[in-house]
């Protein structure tokens, strides 16, 4: 494990990202995942390229990485042949490690994955009847201390770069086998857009919603969903992308104008008190100035409304007079909302107890009854801890020699 230090932040000062596009490799060659075109062909430049081919090379490798999911440069098949060691000298196509591959019996999939100076993270794989959705990370750790989380109970060690956030979009579909095949031609008309989509696939959806606070770690979100938008890298549609904060204001109306991907807000209480205690930012940005918030979110309509998750804790914050408060805010700002009932996944050391399945079901039938959906969430992949709020790596649960003993058993199994 890298000695990198811990980022200093207390739990209600908002933290300064540091600019960090390109993660610093031994060998010295540069990774280019994560990069957008223009960065791309600015590097072919400044390592002896001249401007024009910088920028036709440049196209042509954002192509064969995002679109095509190539790691290998000899695999790009219309780029020189005496061009392609040029490149593998100076660059590489890297993916965040894979240090441990678990299955549910639900048929959810969780990684845990190392970053190339040695600190880990997880994202999981929800696949249902009709889509598959990628939790996604956006920070080592997490800083926000949210009570009824696991994930909340780690220290933030540092924000994930672009690279590190559009390679778990990229391992998943090396897993799943999604890469599209097909002609390259176009690929020297500028106005080439590419043509994947998602329909018939595994993996449709993405959501923001693994370990970190996204918000927080801000240009680097945007800079890679804007890759996995783009219409020749991994064309995702911005309508199957969600985003998940736990309420950073500041950032909710920057995050519609320049990223313009659904919201998902943790909401978790409808009173001051019962928020304070369980979602702590609540003290820094509380509920009215939330929801003023919600409403003023860009692009937020009937058709595509703000989602209200709601961890239903039992004796909490699950009595009807919360249900009632709960409609009586959505109705109050005229958010165009639905809730998520999550039921409370345990975790080791928790405090809290889940409401009882009736109790949910009464909060969501009061919810329903105003006019508002409220669906009750299916709890998925509780048995590898891949459930909502359980998120914390298998580095801190596993010792080292079981990881190695996990690892040669994959192996194993391989052949």
């Amino acid at each position: 494990m890298a000695h990198t230090p811990l980022m200093p932040i207390p739990g209600l000062v908002d933290p300064v990202p540091t600019p960090r596009d390109i993660t610093p490799r031994e060998d010295g060659r540069v990774d280019l995942l994560g990069l957008p075109r223009q960065r791309i062909a600015e590097l072919f430049e400044a390592a002896g390229l001249d401007a024009k081919a910088a920028k036709l090379r440049g196209k042509q490798v954002f192509h064969w990485l995002y679109h095509r999911g190539v790691t290998d440069f000899e695999a790009m098949t219309d780029i020189a042949k005496t061009m392609r060691p040029w490149l593998a000298e100076r660059f590489v196509i890297g993916r965040p490690e894979v240090v441990l591959s678990q299955h549910s019996s639900d048929g959810t999939r969780k990684w845990l994955l190392k970053t190339a100076d040695g600190h880990e993270f997880e994202m999981v794989f929800i696949p249902d009847a009709d889509r598959g959705t990628l939790c996604v990370s956006s920070q080592v750790g997490c800083t926000l201390n949210c009570r009824f989380c696991h994930t909340g109970t780690m220290r933030l060690v540092r924000n994930l770069t672009p690279g590190e956030i559009v390679g778990q979009v990229m391992l998943a579909r090396d897993a799943l086998g999604e890469w599209p095949k097909g002609s390259m031609a176009g690929l020297d008309d500028d106005e080439d857009e590419g043509g994947y989509s998602a329909d018939g696939r595994l993996l449709t959806n993405i959501v923001m919603m693994g370990m970190g606070e996204p918000l927080y770690n801000f240009d680097n979100v945007r800079d890679a969903l804007k890759l996995v938008m783009d219409g020749d890298g991994l064309a995702l549609s911005k309508r199957r992308i969600t985003l998940s904060t736990s309420g950073v204001v500041p950032m909710m109306v920057k995050c519609g104008e320049e990223i313009g991907v659904n919201l998902a807000v943790s909401l978790h209480a409808v009173s001051k008190d019962v928020r304070d205690e369980i979602v702590p930012i609540n003290r820094k940005y509380g509920l009215e100035e939330l929801l003023q918030a919600c409403a003023d979110y860009p692009g937020a309509s009937n058709a595509r409304r703000i989602t209200f998750e709601y961890v239903m804790l039992k004796d909490k914050n699950d009595s009807d007079e919360d249900a009632r408060e709960l409609v009586r805010l959505i109705k109050q700002f005229k958010l165009p909302a639905k809730v998520n009932l999550i039921p409370f996944n345990p975790w080791p050391g928790a405090i809290y107890e889940c409401s009882s399945p009736e109790r949910i079901k009464r909060f969501s039938d009061i919810v329903f009854e105003a006019g508002i959906s409220a669906p009750v969430r299916t709890p998925r992949g509780r048995d590898i801890d891949a459930a909502c709020g359980q998120l914390k790596t298998a580095a801190q649960k596993l010792s080292r020699a079981e990881l190695d003993r996990l690892a040669e058993e994959k192996q194993a199994a391989l052949g």
